[in-house]
């Protein structure tokens, strides 16, 4: 056998643990307080979704023998979204992988479902600030914000400290 095959055949176990350990997991809804403000992979199984009047609609991830205090992290899709996200009832008690930033509503986590590849390990739709964007304008030379306690520099915001 030559000197390459004993090598490869040494170094493979290496080569396949190393692959496994950086491939990214899902955790479970239960985990995503500890995750707040990161992008993480969550799996849930959908047992129902739920619209709110306003065109909301939130997906259900916790066991309907779960109290709703007990329930500590939830999926929701805002109407705007609807197209990106296409029909949130096929997803009912199916288990998904979602991936996105987890955010504290009141106690509880969430991950906000803004396009259907987030299913399928893709990012959140991007959605610009709306204040940025109607302050905002190259034409007019408009700044993107008002600096209350700072000036508008070259470089950005430049910020008074004032002494106690």
């Amino acid at each position: 056998m030559s000197r390459t095959c004993m090598l490869t055949l040494l170094l493979l176990p290496f080569v396949a643990n190393s692959a496994r350990a950086s491939k990214k997991t899902c955790i479970v809804p239960n985990e995503t307080l500890a995750h707040i403000n990161k992008s993480v992979c969550v799996t849930a199984h959908v047992y129902r979704v739920v619209d709110a009047a306003n065109g909301t609609h939130f997906l259900d991830v916790c066991s309907p023998k779960t109290s709703d205090i007990d329930c500590h992290f939830f999926v929701v899709s805002f109407s705007k979204d609807e197209k990106s996200v296409g029909d949130l009832q096929t997803l009912v008690n199916q288990t998904i992988h979602i991936r996105g930033t987890v955010h504290t509503v009141q106690g509880r986590a969430d991950i906000v479902l803004s396009s259907k590849q987030q299913l399928h390990g893709g990012k959140e739709k991007f959605h610009p600030n709306p204040q940025l964007v109607k302050s905002f304008s190259a034409e007019n030379g408009g700044q993107a914000f008002n600096a209350k306690n700072g000036t508008m520099g070259q470089h950005g915001v430049h910020f008074h400290h004032r002494g106690n």
